[in-house]
């Protein structure tokens, strides 16, 4: 079987979980009720015996395909010898979920100032009783035969699920497919049994229209009645729109910037404000290789990022609900803090291999779960205090927990000064001193200082003293160690090799764009890491590493080299690598994690938040470069 391309899949989102349907109509991946749930279609990472619903017009051809504007609603169009007919497909967001957790600060709770809301506990008995996946089809012209086959198949395409008919909890007929402590029911024209699969052909006129809802629910509750399919579209439609607002930005950069703004609101959890790194897990970044990791968990780097993403356009509702999310994922227990956790706040990650999948494009392992959630990561927590001193500019007080919670990220780091880590590429070779680890290490000291100095928020004189001595310590100490001799920062101190994450030290406040440190690092990073169509990988395989195999341009760090280009006054290159990248998106405006240039394809976890904040700063950088 030929798998389908990365980029030629859509997301589908109801901020709690995602799906991913090809441009033929086939949903090959689909996790309920949240992101990191078991998939019980999976046939993305295997066959079609893995499970997948698939949904097409007999003899037709997709003519476009789009999102509804400012939406995660799918419309696709297709023609066939006898007619069109327009699919739309979304996951609703829920009746009753559309109010929770939108609110800015914990007034939107209803919980006193500091209050950790949102447990796990809570999601299991109150949103997450089930979740709907909607697919409808309206014949626009002529006539047309909708055509499907549904192979569900829980547990990573493991359980196959015993199935029947019956009645729902209106007493409304049903097909009921249940695995363990998995239900999946399925409202709409019905579909027959054919083997392990059930398959359906239903004929639609001009103007009418044929409806199916996919629904998950706790397999010991009864079936829920079937949602009102009109009333749940336009409240979708509603709630993401509303959600976007208007976004100011040059009209040639609008809509990929709200298109990038909406992709990280659908990986961000709206009850817990968890942000996850993307909505797979092993897509490769080396076709047929190893480098295949589960990215549906929350990175504090990534979400810390994103976060200040999502500030600059005004999402101060994501920012507080993170923050409480961050309280909630640490939880009194900081010296234990972890580069990555659920969307819960949950600390056990355990990788593991499914021998059962062949892989996409035969790229095994597949993995779940992410091992690399144990790794000292010396930058995590300057990424951190960068994002929270940004809510403090925006206006975002502190609250009885957060502050505390940043003094003891201070001390965490104190403890750990002289610790080696793994980078943020997640390494799996020898620790070493990573040079912009580092600079971020000196961040960790910068924000705590100017919270107290800027901001008036408590600490003693002692711990201030402290905090600048340690700062000049460290800054001194990247520029004795971290500098080679041609001037340029290096990766790892004592190094000769480079890194893609050096573009991001103006960034941090501790040198600008401009200085001859960072042009010349600019210089070996295109001379050394770019490819021959000008895109750049974000380190050479080689070395610190560890792994076998080799990957492709890394997106974000195009981003970030635009992000460089446009602050140092280069803004031709800026917006000539800005055009190309956009270019490098799916039709949909999506990105992945990585580029094939030699190919023309995407490669790694799709879509992936990191590349989606790399164009929203790009873009702001270069209108604030030519403003």
């Amino acid at each position: 079987m030929t798998s389908p391309l990365i980029e030629d899949h859509a997301l589908l989102s109801d901020q709690r979980a995602t799906a991913l349907v090809t441009r033929q109509g086939d949903i090959d991946w689909l996790c309920l009720p949240r992101f990191d749930s078991d998939a019980l279609f999976c046939s993305l990472l295997g066959d079609d015996e893995n499970g997948h619903w698939s949904l097409r017009i007999a003899d037709g051809k997709v003519v476009s395909r789009r999102y509804l504007p400012t939406t995660m609603v799918l419309e696709t169009e297709w023609r066939s010898p006898t007619g069109t007919a327009v699919v739309t497909e979304l996951m609703p967001i829920a009746d009753g979920d559309a109010a929770a957790a939108t609110g800015s600060g914990d007034a939107a709770t209803g919980a006193a100032p500091g209050t950790l809301v949102g447990s796990a506990s809570s999601l299991a008995g109150d949103v997450e009783d089930h979740s709907d996946l909607m697919r409808s089809v309206t014949c626009t012209e002529g006539e047309v035969e909708v055509v499907q086959e549904l192979k569900i198949r829980f547990e990573y395409g493991m359980a196959v699920p015993w199935v029947r008919r019956g009645e729902d909890a209106a007493g409304d007929p049903v097909l009921i497919a249940v695995a363990g402590g998995d239900g999946l029911a399925l409202h709409g024209p019905e579909l027959a049994p054919n083997g392990r699969s059930h398959e359906g052909r239903h004929h639609l006129a001009a103007d009418e229209t044929a409806s199916w809802v996919l629904t998950w629910f706790p397999s010991w509750q009864d079936v829920p009645a079937a949602p009102d399919v009109d009333s749940a579209l336009e409240r979708t439609v509603t709630e993401w729109a509303s959600w976007l607002g208007q976004v100011r930005v040059d009209q040639e950069y609008a809509e990929p910037v709200a298109r990038s703004l909406l992709v990280l609101r659908a990986l961000t959890h709206r009850r817990t404000g968890g942000i996850i790194a993307a909505a797979t897990t092993s897509l490769p970044e080396d076709f047929g290789g190893v480098r295949n990791w589960d990215y549906r968990f929350c990175w504090l780097r990534d979400a810390a990022l994103s976060l200040e993403a999502l500030l600059a356009h005004g999402h101060i509702d994501a920012a507080d609900s993170w923050r409480r999310w961050l309280l909630r994922a640490i939880a009194g227990d900081p010296e234990r803090l972890q580069i990555m956790y659920s969307i819960t706040g949950d600390r056990n990650l355990l990788e593991r291999e499914l021998d059962h999948l062949s892989g996409y494009e035969g790229s095994l392992p597949v993995r779940i779960g992410n091992g690399a959630a144990d790794q000292y990561q010396a930058d995590v927590v300057g990424e951190v205090m960068i994002a929270l001193a940004s809510m403090r500019e925006a206006g975002l007080e502190e609250t009885i927990w957060s502050w505390p919670l940043q003094k003891a990220l201070v001390r965490y780091t104190m403890d750990r000064i002289d610790e080696p880590d793994q980078g943020i590429w997640e390494m799996r070779g020898d620790p070493a001193y990573f040079t912009h680890g580092r600079v971020m290490v000196w961040a960790t000291f910068d924000r705590a200082i100017s919270g107290v100095e800027d901001h008036d928020l408590p600490a003693s004189a002692e711990d201030l003293s402290l905090w600048k001595r340690l700062r000049d310590q460290v800054r001194e100490e990247v520029m004795t160690r971290g500098v080679g001799e041609d001037g340029a920062f290096s990766q790892t101190y004592g190094s000769t090799e480079v890194d893609a994450f050096l573009l991001q030290i103006p960034h941090t406040g501790f040198l600008p764009a401009d200085d001859p440190h960072m042009l010349t690092t600019v210089a070996r990073i295109e001379q050394e890491l770019s490819t021959q169509d000008g895109l750049i990988l974000r380190y050479r395989t080689q070395g610190q590493d560890g792994l076998p195999g080799d990957e492709h341009p890394f997106l974000v760090c195009c981003f970030w080299l635009v992000e460089q280009y446009a602050a140092s006054g280069r803004i031709e290159d800026a917006e000539r690598l800005m055009d190309q990248l956009l270019d490098c998106a799916s039709d949909l405006g999506l990105l992945a994690e990585e580029f094939d240039s030699g190919a023309g394809r995407m490669a790694g976890n799709f879509p992936q938040a990191f590349s989606h904040l790399g164009l929203i700063r790009a873009v702001d950088s270069l209108a604030a470069a030519k403003s």
